[in-house]
């Protein structure tokens, strides 16, 4: 209760008197404004057509002529770490969010659960009248806590959502999300064939939250947290928009920063004497054991590309700027809905970028971008053979880092890299018609977490002392609110501090320092990091290294670094390889143990607590009915078309099929059929038998049996790391993009037989000895 019971209370009711307050609902004040974050993904600060890009984005032209644009917003680099500080006022450690949640190490900066003690907005907003929706990509809670058997304590509603629509983890297929509703698993409502897209589905039900509202209360205020999986990869798109693109990109990616650069001049959004940074400005550099610089971040020079690269690469680009532009074109039907109803006047838009575009592609882009998270790199010839293909569901797609280096123009490198701007460096759009006069170009220097603090200064509030019965810790923030109406204020804030991935910069009263040093690349050794100087008011792009020259206020900024970083949590660092990294221990919902049973009609397992049969031997075993007319269709199933397994039924022959990485589906098939009749046990047992010359990827047989009959064997190798970052484990059916084109029916594939249970095995005892065990106890459960 907000306050005390004030009534009178008596023997009788007719002599009592009802005091309603303490039990009503909160009302936000009258005409207090609904806030709308619209939070865009990997997209650089030169891809936007209203930053001087080359990528049509009119909705969001539209909403930057209806407000202001700064060119001095700065993030963290990272997905997590960004979105964190966006919703809570507190930088990205702070709050415990040094990495991804895939990447969290178990120290206070990097645990991947933002603390109670610092509430996230939508937690404040909810208190004082609002509706919240989050809509779209989450990447707030760890992989662990991303079941059905979890608390939901880091889920949606639990962190302040009303509702909550889109996924959970950092990236979706475009075509085939995993999606979650509230707090459960749904299925897309309708599939690719049928004209269905992620971006769309957002914008629908995003639309439908807000109506839902309006039409039981009408002037009860939202904050609306739009999250599209656009520009992440994969970039996902109907071919007619890509093909808008075409052509459009033939100059190149070292040409298009030197258009885009001009065009950002003309336009005021960088200074006249902004020089345009260099490519590739790094690879000199060598670790203090001698360790070249990764070439994951060398970019090829556009002159000695092929033809046939130069088609390839162009072709990722117009499909990455077609999926832009369609997402844009969603976006714009919310924007219409806003304001045919009534309600975008009194909106406070706050549109953002997540971090700089991706380099995750690497030098040659991905038709696969799993590859990436199981270190294998990609092979060009094989890329080549997807060019038609891109941007459908054959591929999960992803430019190479010279484009990624391009839509960040005019900065150097790209997310991951806080040091420097191209990670760093954002879109900030501000649109509020009723509250904001001015328009035009801002050129004062902010963080993400300084959003925070400017919405709640435009609604009148401060952040309370207690939210859910916890202290708060204070909010680290500086609003814009100052240079609304005053594109000549000086910049209020003093100081931001940078830490990604092994990266590090200091931000201080317009001068800048920066670690040269690779990110995921395992060079450690940061004592011995060369740090860099620049004097950002003067030098946008960070350009000329002043270091030398000013070496006490190089000092004086690397002292300070650590001032910041200790105040944050901003320690232990952290560059290791990305598997070494996701593949780290973490906690699990459950004991470790080596046998894993399963149902059918159950909600599917995140691949992050299913059982964990990289680099080992492992047996997977299914207790049956067979009808008389047979059966087909999955019985287990993880990952997809980019890489998993599964067991299945066709023609009434058992299946095993292992897809490597999206690059060689290897299927077993028995020489024997079902035969009808109850409590068949079948299974697929694979005998590691050595690592090949990757390390990780394993060598052996599969075999499979019916009972205690082998009926099938054949030489597999397995990958090295997980099928996604996203994706379950499932019973009975299939979800997302086919494993195999050989699976039989319709999707899902239902299995057309009975399954009492699914059981995986990672004991490594021999399958004689389960089997022998299986009768007994699978027929007994």
């Amino acid at each position: 209760m907000g306050r005390s019971f004030k009534g009178k209370i008596n023997i009788d009711v007719r002599d009592s008197v009802p005091d309603w307050e303490p039990f009503k609902e909160p009302v936000a004040k009258d005409g207090a404004p609904n806030v709308l974050f619209i939070v865009w993904d990997d997209v650089g600060f030169g891809a936007f057509s209203s930053f001087g890009g080359l990528i049509e984005t009119p909705n969001m032209d539209r909403l930057s002529n209806n407000g202001l644009r700064y060119t001095q917003f700065h993030t963290t680099a990272l997905c997590s770490p960004t979105r964190a500080t966006l919703i809570t006022g507190r930088n990205h450690t702070t709050v415990g969010m040094a990495c991804i949640t895939e990447g969290t190490t178990g120290f206070p900066g990097s645990c991947g659960r933002i603390p109670p003690e610092t509430a996230t907005l939508a937690e404040v907003l909810v208190e004082r009248g609002y509706n919240t929706f989050a809509v779209g990509k989450w990447h707030l809670t760890p992989e662990e806590e991303s079941t059905t058997a979890s608390s939901k304590r880091n889920w949606p509603l639990s962190r302040g959502f009303d509702r909550f629509y889109g996924f959970m983890g950092g990236e979706a297929s475009q075509w085939y999300p995993d999606l979650v509703y509230d707090n459960h698993v749904v299925e897309q409502p309708y599939l690719p064939k049928d004209g269905y897209h992620l971006s769309k589905d957002l914008v629908d039900k995003a639309i439908r939250f807000i109506r839902d509202s309006k039409q039981i209360a009408p002037s009860k205020p939202f904050f609306l947290y739009f999250c599209p999986g656009a520009g992440h990869a994969p970039h996902h798109v109907p071919k007619e928009w890509a093909d808008r693109y075409k052509g459009k990109f033939d100059m190149g990616y070292e040409l298009y920063r030197g258009i885009t650069i001009q065009k950002q001049k003309e336009m005021g959004i960088l200074p006249k004497s902004t020089d345009l940074s260099a490519i590739n400005t790094m690879v000199d550099e060598v670790s203090a054991k001698g360790v070249k610089w990764p070439a994951l971040d060398i970019i090829p020079e556009w002159g000695s590309l092929s033809q046939e690269e130069k088609e390839l690469f162009n072709r990722m680009a117009e499909v990455y700027a077609g999926f832009v532009s369609y997402t844009d074109h969603e976006i714009g039907r919310m924007i219409d809905y806003l304001e045919e109803s009534g309600e975008l006047d009194n909106t406070i838009v706050v549109v953002i970028s997540d971090n700089g575009a991706s380099g995750e592609g690497g030098p040659n882009g991905s038709v696969n971008e799993n590859l990436f998270f199981n270190g294998m790199p990609d092979k060009l010839e094989d890329n080549l053979k997807m060019l038609d293909k891109l941007g459908g569901e054959d591929t999960y797609n992803h430019y190479p880092a010279g484009w990624a280096e391009a839509f960040c123009a005019p900065f150097k490198m790209y997310k991951r890299y806080a040091a420097w701007s191209g990670g760093t460096c954002d879109p900030l759009i501000i649109s509020w018609p009723k509250g904001i006069k001015a328009r035009g170009i801002r050129h004062q220097y902010h963080h993400v977490v300084d959003i925070v603090p400017t919405i709640l200064e435009c609604l009148s509030m401060e952040m309370p002392e207690h939210v859910k019965g916890f202290s708060q810790k204070p909010l680290e923030g500086v609003s814009l609110k100052y240079c609304f109406e005053n594109e000549k204020a000086p910049t209020q804030k003093t100081t931001q501090y940078y830490n990604m991935l092994g990266s590090r910069g200091i931000w201080h009263d317009g001068w800048k320092a920066s670690t040269v040093h690779p990110t995921i690349a395992g060079w450690g050794n940061y004592a011995k990091d060369r740090w860099e100087l620049f004097h950002v008011d003067e030098d946008r792009a960070e350009v000329n290294d002043l270091a030398e020259k000013y070496p006490e206020k190089l000092t004086e900024l690397i002292q300070q670094w650590f001032v910041e970083a200790g105040k944050t949590n901003g320690l232990p660092l952290d560059d290791r390889f990305p598997m070494e990294i996701m593949m780290s221990l973490r906690p699990q919902p459950a004991k470790d143990r080596t046998r894993y049973v399963y149902y059918p009609d159950t909600e599917g397992v995140p691949e992050s607590v299913a059982p964990n049969i990289r680099n080992r031997s492992y047996k997977i075993g299914a207790l049956l009915d067979i009808p008389a007319e047979g059966a087909s269709g999955i019985i287990f199933q993880m990952g997809s078309k980019f890489g998993g397994h599964a067991l299945y039924v066709k023609d009434g022959r058992l299946n095993y099929v292992y897809n490597f990485l999206g690059m060689k589906v290897q299927t077993i098939t028995s020489t024997e059929r079902l035969q009808p009749g109850k409590n068949i046990i079948v299974a697929a047992t694979f005998d590691k038998e050595d690592t090949g010359p990757k390390v990780g990827i394993s060598h052996g047989t599969l075999s499979l049996y019916i009972n205690d009959k082998k009926v099938g064997e054949g030489k597999i190798q397995t990958q090295p790391g997980k099928f996604g970052l996203g994706g379950a484990l499932e019973i009975g059916r299939g979800a997302g993009s086919e494993i195999t084109p050989e699976f039989p029916g319709e999707r899902p594939w239902k299995f057309t037989g009975t399954i009492r249970r699914v059981v995986i095995d990672l004991s490594g005892e021999s399958y004689q000895d389960i089997e022998k065990e299986a009768q007994r106890a699978l027929r007994t459960m």
